[in-house]
């Protein structure tokens, strides 16, 4: 495989995993969305977490707001990321559906972010658990996002700071793949949360 032809291979897998997810009813969006809070809180990483960091899903995105709900009423601080006019991500405390503003578009979608002070782009390295939106992972882990990098800093980060929170990846069931195309940079995940259940990884499968 040449040099370019992993990132060839993710732009066609991001353009098919996409179109499908547009596909999808508001029905279908919205029952998955509680099936996902609940099984995602299977999981004792999130259950047990004093500190997560998370999102605002978007769009056609597998829900997050009743997940998001539920860790806070669980007891934990749920930290939520702010766009940097670089695509790197500040942080904010999640203090409620109110707490939300909406601070940009991003093609048709609106962007909601935390409206309290920011704590700056090293807060997530105090989490316990990081919640990652993707498009896909593999049988071993890996992730697929959806190409912005924003995410790429947030585990160089992660790295660089000595942190080993919980990543975990929230999807639709059949995002999860056989194989997804990977570059040096990428990292895998620990688990992935779909609306059927959670799957987890070792880090043997790699």
């Amino acid at each position: 495989m040449t040099e370019n032809q992993p990132s060839r291979a993710k732009a066609d897998l991001r353009r098919e995993l996409l179109a499908a997810r547009r596909a999808l009813s508001a029905d279908t969006l919205r029952t998955a969305a509680g099936a996902l809070a609940r099984t995602a809180l299977r999981l004792p990483e999130l259950s047990s977490a004093h500190t997560v960091a998370a999102y605002v899903s978007i769009g056609s995105e597998p829900g997050t707001r009743e997940l998001l709900d539920a860790l806070r009423a669980a007891g934990a601080r749920v930290l939520l990321p702010v766009l940097l006019p670089d695509n790197d991500l500040d942080w904010a405390a999640y203090e409620g559906p109110e707490s939300l503003a909406e601070a940009a578009h991003l093609g048709k979608m609106r962007l909601l972010e935390p409206a309290g002070p920011r704590l700056g782009p090293d807060a997530v390295t105090g989490a316990d658990a990081v919640l990652l939106p993707g498009l896909a992972v593999d049988r071993r882990g890996m992730r697929l996002g959806r190409g912005g990098g924003s995410y790429d800093r947030v585990l160089e980060r992660l790295e660089r700071a000595g942190a080993d929170p919980a990543l975990v990846v929230l999807l639709y069931d059949d995002e999860v793949v056989a194989r997804v195309p990977e570059e040096p940079h990428d990292h895998p995940v620990r688990a992935v949360a779909t609306p059927s259940g959670v799957l987890r990884f070792s880090s043997d499968a790699l």
